[in-house]
């Protein structure tokens, strides 16, 4: 703290020669007159112990009054409120993300997409809208992108152009940077909020019903096997997260990720990333080699963040033997495409298997694929909650227990629709029973309109 106390008093020639820049400045003056603060910031104030100045409160407010002070000796016109976001826009550069503080600090906004320096967009429930925001220039993009992927030890440059990483919160970060970007550095921001949603949150939102919410409690406390289906952004990792809400605490849970994103509730968690390959390229650990090695770690629930390539073969094996009770998500359009790309990745792994021995363990491991869809307002529904039967014939047979069927749009363009039960008692029903769980009631005459 007191690195910054310690500030040599301003030269007033140094204040005079910035002043004079400051109004020769047409259009872009806000951006100039930061960058001329930022400039004469670092110049009072050792680089050195500024970098390594924590983030905190303290920190930022005694910042904050220094820039205040720089900013008063520029004869810049300037009322104070526009001088009070000048002062936070500098320290936003000092400890923050620079622009992307302000759509950091909102929890409506779940996706920052930066297409190009000052092309910012953001989603808020579900609807995408273009910002005001931008950035300086490709290079202070790309300092910013640097300055989130070297937190956590990972590193973009023209060798290794792209770049998956987290931010402190546990927003999934994605970068990509020329040559790979013909137009300059791209940013993707998905974030997840504070405090992460609870099933009363999906029913207020409609994703789904009651009694759907139950037939789900009840499939994950009677251990069966689930899968998440559905495009990006539809809400899988959110409605993954839901449901492993309602394992028992008395269980031992290893979640397996690309990057983590899952929020667990329970004590006993043992949570697995996998690891990018280094500058040889060597190094690098893959999802697959975590399941093989999390089944060593007896694990009651294993909880895959998403199955995309050749481990989908090892987690169904694990399934079949013995490791009930596994959830995990996939990119899929329905439940039946959903089957055919587990299919897909089980037959990437070096092992050769036969289609029909494939089918066989799908059918076998496989208990419920639940459908999730982001729909044209922007809203979440899950469609479909199906369940597997067998196989027979070499073809997996399937059978819907809840669907939801869109009826059009709305005057206010809101998505019209219902809920339905099929009808069909699901098999699943008597594993709930043998386990004490009680059936949902509604089960067999579910009918909601919206």
């Amino acid at each position: 703290m007191s690195d910054i106390n310690t500030i040599s008093s301003s030269s007033s020639q140094s204040g005079e020669r910035t002043g004079r820049m400051m109004r020769t400045v047409g259009d872009s003056v806000q951006q100039q007159i930061k960058t001329a603060v930022h400039k004469e910031l670092i110049k009072r104030v050792d680089l050195d112990k500024l970098a390594g100045m924590q983030e905190t409160l303290a920190a930022q407010q005694q910042l904050f009054f220094v820039i205040q002070q720089i900013i008063g000796e520029q004869g810049v016109p300037l009322s104070a409120t526009e001088r009070d976001h000048l002062a936070q826009e500098v320290v936003d550069e000092v400890f923050g993300l620079g622009p992307l503080e302000p759509l950091l600090k909102d929890d409506s906004i779940s996706d920052i997409l930066v297409n190009t320096y000052n092309s910012i967009y953001v989603e808020r429930r579900g609807v995408l809208e273009k910002t005001t925001l931008t950035f300086q220039d490709n290079r202070h993009l790309l300092h910013i992108i640097d300055k989130i992927v070297s937190a956590v030890g990972r590193r973009v440059d023209e060798s290794s152009p792209m770049v998956d990483a987290r931010l402190p919160d546990g927003s999934r970060v994605n970068a990509i940077i020329p040559p790979l970007a013909v137009d300059g550095p791209i940013l993707s921001i998905r974030r997840f909020g504070r405090h992460p949603l609870e099933a009363e949150d999906l029913l207020r939102n409609q994703m789904l019903t009651p009694p759907m919410l139950g037939l789900l409690r009840g499939a994950v406390k009677a251990r069966m096997n689930i899968v998440v289906s559905g495009g990006t952004g539809a809400g899988k990792t959110t409605l993954l997260n839901v449901l492993s809400g309602f394992i028992s605490e008395r269980e031992r849970i290893v979640t397996i990720e690309d990057s983590a994103e899952l929020q667990m509730k329970q004590d006993h968690v043992v949570r697995l990333e996998t690891k990018p390959p280094n500058v040889e390229g060597k190094g690098g650990v893959k999802q697959r080699e975590l399941v093989i090695n999390a089944l060593r770690m007896r694990p009651d629930r294993v909880v895959i963040g998403e199955v995309r390539g050749a481990e989908a073969l090892d987690m169904l094996q694990a399934m079949n033997t013995g490791h009930d009770g596994s959830i995990t998500t996939i990119h899929a359009n329905t439940p039946r495409d959903a089957l055919a790309r587990l299919e897909t990745m089980a037959m990437m792994s070096e092992v050769r298997i036969a289609e029909k021995a494939v089918r066989s363990q799908i059918a076998s491991a496989v208990h419920m694929i639940v459908q999730v869809v982001r729909m044209s307002d922007g809203t979440r529904r899950i469609t479909h909650i199906t369940e597997l039967t067998g196989s027979f014939s070499d073809v997996i047979s399937m059978q819907d227990i809840f669907l939801f069927e869109k009826n059009g749009i709305g005057p206010n363009g809101k998505v019209k629709g219902r809920f339905i039960s099929t009808g069909i008692v699901p098999k699943c029903v008597e594993k709930m029973t043998a386990a004490g769980i009680p059936v949902p009631a509604g089960m067999s005459d579910h009918l909601v309109e919206i």
